[in-house]
């Protein structure tokens, strides 16, 4: 297989994968009517993260197979922060946070230094969003309605994008970024799956 093909291959089962990525998340906390478990301040900063990435992408205009999965993520973020919200009874927090969002995007690109800044800053900021993830897990011990498939999938995501931006752009910043996430996208989903594990342990002895 040429390096190419290699490429187009990981740019597109990327964006394939992104496309459904949080729908088993979204759909399990549909189902149980109940965000448990999954945290809302991951899911905030995760969202922060994103746009900071994608923002920063277009802003040096970088080719856009290299993140054009960016805002079909942010709008899933969307949709399970918004059923989270409705699910823990604080919809009416959907409105200052659609204009947080808004407002912080098109501060960005006022000036250079602001993406730049902000960029220098995302790594720590997504990897805050997913010691959220953590935390809630080691306080809670129990993985309520996470879905081990979303953050497996993010994982491999993760992992395509790592060759892709080496591939492409080289951008040392993000690379950076995404082995940082991809560790922690694994860290995550083994949690999630030890405490499942635990949990079908209890159900079985029950």
């Amino acid at each position: 297989m040429s390096a190419d093909t290699l490429l187009h291959a990981a740019n597109f089962s990327t964006l394939f994968v992104c496309m459904v990525l949080k729908f088993p998340q979204i759909v399990a906390v549909m189902r149980a009517k109940s965000s448990a478990g999954v945290s809302l301040n991951s899911l905030f900063l995760e969202l922060i993260g994103f746009i900071v990435f994608v923002t920063y992408q277009m802003y040096y205009d970088y080719p856009p197979p290299t993140y054009l999965e960016y805002p079909i993520l942010i709008a899933q973020d969307a949709i399970l922060l918004l059923l989270i919200l409705h699910y823990n009874g604080r919809l009416w927090q959907g409105l200052p946070y659609t204009l947080l969002f808004v407002g912080g995007w098109r501060l960005l690109t006022v000036e250079k230094w602001i993406v730049d800044l902000a960029m220098s800053l995302c790594t720590f900021i997504s990897a805050a969003s997913k010691f959220a993830q953590l935390q809630s897990l080691w306080r809670t011990k129990d993985a309520g309605q996470i879905s081990a498939l979303s953050w497996g999938l993010a994982t491999y995501t993760g992992t395509a994008r790592i060759y892709t931006t080496m591939a492409t752009t080289g951008d040392a910043l993000v690379v950076v970024r995404f082995v940082a996430m991809t560790l922690l996208n694994m860290w995550v989903l083994l949690t999630v799956l030890n405490y499942q594990r635990r949990a079908g342990g209890s159900k079985k002895q029950d």
